[in-house]
């Protein structure tokens, strides 16, 4: 017998009977041939699906680095990273500016207070605080291919688009129904992603001359470099949108900002036929009021002004036009292959954590919204009581959000040096121990400059302390004359 039990010998018949020793034999044979390619086929299928480690395991020694890391002492003024210097083998403190020390304990009197980046570090604390909930460890072989979804020209999975679409849903700042979602490397990115895009369209294509790009000042500077850099016989930096109102030109591309930056204006399109490109960057709780969906053909976000991982570099465009949708791809394809999937499951976390604190105690648009108010109020507040400083005018504006009317929150206070003999305001502040971004990088001349309100709070603390000397020895120095 076999292992199946069957008979495998020969058994001869006589006396005329029938002989069924052949079928039985073949019968048996079959069985077992079936048997044994099951049992072959589920061993090579089981091979195929071998168990994963246990969660307990890789996982868990993964987490307690990071956790030992992020419980080293800095003082409150600077973070150690698992990626940060190492001495003895454990990661050193990296300060903040103007402090100093092995424990970041030690200020730095003669430091200038940097208020020149958009760096938006004042969120800092609010992730601090949801550092269970934010957390992503994954394994690693997570997403190992270029592509998601199976699609060749697929670079953001499922999972991310439907929550990205949510989190707009939920804050009620843009129309996503209608919308395909390109990822870019950050906002930075799809700037000249979007640009080449629209300047290859159908419309623009068959112009003989460049689509000019332009913007109304003042404008975020980043248009110009980029437009600039890339520039190609398809598209060409014009400047200021103001000098094409009246032209009869059919291809131009216009950058509207809204809010604004560098001043948090709300900004609309100023020419008429115009293909836009509308960066919503700003367009959240905590920097403006919400007071109706954006519904743009082409627009623009970041995350680092959402949530404040600008070290992440990850943005999106929001683009109804499948053509112009696939242009943009095309130029991601061959300029990158993509955003990195490692980021765009982090981001993933942060969208979720924020659509489920939505509305509560720990709503991430509403620790942004009252840190951000309670500085603009200290500044303009500061500033009226000079006649040789002003600020941007930004009135209360209902909210659809918050469901009432909220005071401004911008995230630059877009300052003026009053004063003709001020002409470099600027080096005004530089002369004062406070570095700002001079108003000559946004076209609108160096009677201006922008300070950044969203970096940490030693920063913040630091220039309102500078700047209240200014403002006092400017008012003293107008007494005695």
């Amino acid at each position: 017998m076999n292992n199946n039990g069957c008979r495998t010998g020969g058994g001869g018949g006589g006396g005329g009977k029938p002989n069924l020793a052949t079928p039985l034999l073949l019968l048996c044979l079959f069985s077992s041939l079936a048997l044994n390619s099951y049992f072959c086929s589920s061993h090579l299928h089981l091979s195929r699906r071998r168990p994963l480690p246990a969660a307990s395991g890789w996982a868990r020694s993964a987490a307690a680095e990071a956790e030992a890391v992020a419980a080293i002492d800095c003082s409150g003024h600077g973070r150690a990273f698992l990626d940060s210097e190492r001495a003895g083998g454990v990661p050193v403190c990296e300060c903040n500016g103007c402090y100093s020390g092995s424990d970041c304990s030690q200020l730095l009197l003669d430091c200038p207070a940097d208020l020149d980046s958009g760096d938006p570090l004042f969120l800092e604390v609010y992730w601090q605080e949801h550092a269970a909930s934010s957390a992503v460890v994954f394994s690693g072989w997570h997403r190992m291919s270029y592509i998601t979804n199976g699609q060749s020209n697929s670079f953001i999975s499922d999972e991310l688009d439907k929550n990205i679409r949510l989190l707009h849903q939920v804050v009620g700042n843009a129309i996503v129904d209608d919308k395909l979602i390109i990822l870019g490397a950050g906002s930075s990115q799809l700037i000249n992603a979007l640009v080449y895009a629209l300047s290859s369209s159908s419309s623009n294509a068959n112009s003989s001359s460049p689509a000019l790009v332009v913007a109304s000042i003042p404008y975020y500077p980043f248009y110009k470099a980029q437009t600039t850099l890339f520039q190609t016989r398809h598209y060409a930096w014009e400047g200021d949108a103001s000098n094409l109102v009246n032209s009869s030109a059919d291809n131009i591309i216009e950058f509207v900002t809204s809010p604004n930056n560098p001043d948090g204006q709300m900004k609309h399109s100023v020419v008429r036929g115009a293909a836009v490109i509308y960066d919503h960057a700003y367009y959240w709780p905590h920097f403006a009021a919400i007071q109706a969906p954006a519904d743009g053909d082409v627009m623009l976000f970041t995350n680092s002004k959402v949530s404040g991982h600008a070290g992440s570099r990850f943005g999106w465009a929001l683009i109804k036009d499948e053509q112009v949708y696939l242009r943009a791809i095309e130029y991601m394809q061959l300029n990158t292959m993509g955003t990195s999937h490692d980021t765009q499951l982090r981001i993933l976390k942060l969208i979720k954590v924020m659509i489920a604190e939505q509305g509560g105690e720990k709503d991430i648009f509403e620790f942004g919204y009252n840190t951000l108010k309670a500085r603009w109020s200290r500044l303009s507040n500061l500033i009226s009581s000079s006649n040789r400083f002003s600020l941007q005018q930004l009135s209360p504006q209902y909210c659809n959000y918050f469901k009432k009317i909220r005071d401004p929150s911008p995230a630059y206070a877009w300052l003026k040096c009053e004063r003709e003999e001020d002409e470099d305001c600027n080096k005004v502040l530089e002369n004062a121990g406070i570095i700002s971004r001079g108003g000559a990088l946004f076209e609108a001349g160096s009677h201006y400059t922008r300070i950044s309100l969203i970096k940490n709070q030693d920063y913040f603390e630091l220039f309102m302390k500078r700047m209240e000397a200014l403002v006092s020895n400017s008012s003293s120095s107008a007494a005695s004359a």
